[in-house]
């Protein structure tokens, strides 16, 4: 009967096998190739259902304390997952999972001998049905295996079912953050000694290699990597969003000029930024550090704004949790507090008798208070609209040319792109009404309008009234 039976597994892979050679990939329509990913998906999970259980069974038969009677070193490999991956591929990973999936979702035998339910039955329906895949199920499982000394049967049951609703079209990420919020919900207690350990084991080493480059490594905790994540990100942000159009315009703006030499005669059109995501970030880390050295007040404008959302009980209780934009783990309502005041949360007033809002020439850097104020008015960059983060304070009058005045009357909010482009072309700047609700006009050079009509700045013209 077991002969049979495996012969029948194999009849079905090799059905699979041939109905797989008789479609020619590149002859297929693209709802066919999405059709031919969706079959392929559901037979992934059914197989991985129906040989989790044995992968279990291998494990248990493979136990350490067997020694030599191990059934992985009877075979000649050192443990059960090194059996599965030398004969079924994939790496040690995806045996673990199996081992463990097959273990949560497998019927047990009591002390007694008695059949017992699956521990997570749920997650065994889904896995057996198709609805979800082994990496989801192991997620699951996993999770409620670390939280239920500390939660009651029927809170675990509940979130069991609730994950299996919510996982069948998650990508694994988004499946983990899921996972991580519903955890802390069920234990919020058990985030903030987590976050102890984390921030005990925070580290970064520096180290120069021998062909001269230098090697960063660093992991930090979440609420000290929050600021480093949100400022690296930030500036790729930005980067990504304005390349193409940031290109384009100065490709126009180069061919406007008057006596340009056409490309190919000895000009020097403007080369596109081609560097990866992973290169702007490191870029991302060097601006910033060289930003920082020598300065005695951070003049790039507000920074980049770390978001935390908790609720106010919980924040002035210090219970439950809260969560960071960008960060799929939450944090404790303590570290929320820290980040808080790391952050230098600021309320919206401005000025006051505590803040001078308008320097003269006492002072040639902006102050972070009217940096704020200009963040309200501008909204960010004036020109192209990039957010406050990525901005920093400009004197409309050059300060050393010109005799500038630190005063809001007489500053602006511009990204570095456009504080390059509006100074080397030769762009005035206006200011149009008092305060906050003043907006700020460009007069371009004659060489792009003869007539140097004045332009409205991105957020006076995301403000036009269009009915005017």
């Amino acid at each position: 009967m077991e002969d049979e039976r495996l012969a029948g597994l194999r009849q079905a892979v090799e059905a699979f096998a041939s109905a797989g050679a008789s479609l020619p990939a590149g002859a297929l329509t693209p709802g066919e190739l999405i059709a031919v990913n969706e079959a392929y998906g559901a037979l992934r999970r059914r197989v991985d259902a129906v040989f989790a259980p044995f992968a279990a069974e291998l494990a248990r038969q493979s136990r350490p304390e067997l020694g030599g009677d191990s059934l992985a070193k009877r075979q000649g490999y050192r443990s059960p997952a090194s059996l599965i991956t030398s004969t079924g591929g994939g790496s040690t990973g995806d045996a673990l999972k199996l081992m463990r999936v097959g273990a949560a979702t497998t019927p047990r035998l009591s002390l007694v001998g008695d059949e017992m339910p699956a521990k997570r039955p749920h997650v065994a329906a889904a896995l057996q049905n198709g609805r979800v895949g082994v990496t989801a199920a192991d997620a699951i499982a996993q999770m409620l295996d670390r939280v239920e000394l500390t939660v009651g049967a029927d809170a675990i049951n509940a979130a069991e079912k609730r994950l299996v609703e919510l996982a069948p079209g998650l990508t694994p990420e988004q499946l983990h953050r899921v996972v991580a919020r519903v955890e802390a919900y069920l234990n919020p207690d058990g985030l903030e000694p987590t976050e102890q350990r984390l921030r005990e084991e925070r580290f970064l080493t520096i180290r120069e290699e021998r062909d001269g480059a230098v090697s960063l490594s660093a992991r930090l905790d979440p609420v000290t990597g929050a600021a480093v994540k949100t400022a690296i990100e930030a500036i790729v942000t930005r980067t990504l969003r304005t390349r193409g159009r940031g290109e384009a315009g100065l490709r126009d703006a180069e061919a406007a000029r008057p006596g340009r030499v056409p490309d190919g005669a000895g000009g020097s059109p403007v080369a596109p930024d081609e560097r990866t995501v992973r290169q702007m970030q490191a870029d991302a880390l060097v601006d910033l550090c060289r930003h920082g050295l020598g300065c005695e007040r951070v003049p790039t404008g507000p920074e980049a704004t770390i978001v935390v959302r908790i609720d106010l009980d919980d924040l002035e209780n210090r219970t439950g949790s809260a969560t960071i934009d960008g960060f799929d783990r939450p944090v404790s309502a303590d570290a929320a507090r820290r980040l808080a005041a790391d952050a230098r949360v600021v309320p919206a007033v401005l000025g006051g008798e505590s803040e001078i809002l308008d320097w003269g020439r006492a002072k040639r850097l902006f102050t972070p208070a009217q940096k704020l104020a200009l963040a309200e008015r501008d909204g960010g960059c004036a020109f192209c609209g990039a957010p406050p983060s990525q901005t920093a304070a400009h004197h409309i009058d050059w300060w050393d040319r010109d005799r500038g005045r630190t005063d809001l009357s007489r500053g602006v909010l511009l990204c570095t792109g456009c504080h390059h482009r509006v100074h080397d072309d030769g762009w005035d700047i206006e200011i149009r009404g008092r305060g906050v609700r003043a907006e700020v006009w460009f007069v371009p050079p004659p060489w792009i309008d003869r007539a140097r009509a004045p332009r409205r700045g991105m957020t006076a013209r995301l403000g036009l009234d269009l009915a005017a």
